[in-house]
């Protein structure tokens, strides 16, 4: 029904990176705004970030995949330019990849992200690298709506959430 890009603040320092919208998404046109949103927005706040002052949060795909199926491989290579670019224009200081597909998609990698979560990486798109920008600290960690089926996974991903603030104090100071 609608295109979802993006909500919070793209100044805020910290960018989101989910996978698709969901249905209650595609009905409001924002990203994470269903029940795996609301444990996001709790998430965020326990380090000390909120959606609309200092978090800025997206998907890799812009419209919810038929059935809330995942998003297909050509589905992802047209999107994915497109959020190359949004995260240029962001520059964060932080990336966050929330799940696998959002993580192997950007990173390039093939691992699933229990092996990529928890771990930081040097983000840059090509366009970056044309310009000798800096990488981005990135890390991913699990979705939350992972989280939801699979609460025993909450403590890595309040670890990678204590990594992710640290990460951001150091930048902070700086």
């Amino acid at each position: 029904m609608n295109t979802v890009f993006a909500d919070g603040d793209p100044s805020g320092g910290v960018m989101f990176l989910g996978e698709a919208p969901g249905a209650d998404e595609d009905r409001q046109g924002l990203p994470f705004v269903g029940v795996s949103g609301q444990l996001l927005d709790r998430m965020i706040e326990w380090i000390g970030l909120e959606r609309d002052k200092n978090a800025y949060i997206s998907n890799i795909i812009f419209w919810r995949p038929p059935g809330n199926r995942e998003p297909s491989s050509a589905e992802i290579a047209i999107c994915r330019p497109f959020v190359e670019r949004h995260i240029e224009l962001a520059a964060p200081r932080v990336l966050v990849f929330l799940g696998g597909p959002s993580a192997k998609t950007m990173l390039q990698k093939s691992e699933g992200i229990t092996r990529l979560r928890g771990r930081w990486f040097d983000y840059r798109t090509a366009g970056m690298q044309a310009r000798d920008e800096a990488p981005i600290a990135a890390m991913p960690t699990f979705h939350p709506a992972y989280l939801l089926r699979s609460p025993q996974h909450k403590r890595e991903a309040w670890r990678d959430l204590l990594a992710i603030k640290a990460r951001l104090d150091t930048a902070a100071d700086a």
